[in-house]
């Protein structure tokens, strides 16, 4: 089970930091061409979106391998979860129900993150 969470937090990290790099490094308008719910945000909300995207990818990861300070690993995945549950309830209100899958499972995982690395499989 270590090595799944393992295996769940780099996809997420990867994914993550990814999406993070791209919201907070490129204009609003470039990013309106492929995901339309920017234009509901400001530029600096969609940047600090990106932001936190990107600590909790590194959250994810880092604390881990160093060994110091290991419940940020659980506690960024709880955070990444929430991000998604906001991203589900814009992709509602913009009636995109191919997001909203698309977050649901990302959601999951990072519950299923946060649960192994509080509980049976803490590191």
């Amino acid at each position: 089970m270590n090595i799944v969470l393992w295996i769940v937090a780099v996809v997420l990290a990867v994914l993550f930091g990814g999406a993070g790099t791209l919201k907070a490094t490129q204009p609003k308008a470039k990013l309106a061409e492929s995901m339309g719910w920017v234009n509901d945000f400001s530029s600096n909300a969609v940047k600090t979106i990106g932001g936190l995207e990107i600590l909790a990818a590194i959250g994810l990861i880092l604390p881990a391998v160093t060994r110091i300070a290991p419940v940020l690993v659980p506690l960024a995945a709880s955070g990444l979860a929430i991000v998604m549950a906001g991203a589900i309830a814009v992709h509602a209100r913009r009636n995109e129900s191919q997001m909203i899958m698309v977050n649901f499972v990302l959601l999951v995982l990072a519950v299923f993150v946060a649960w192994g690395r509080f509980g049976p499989y803490a590191l």
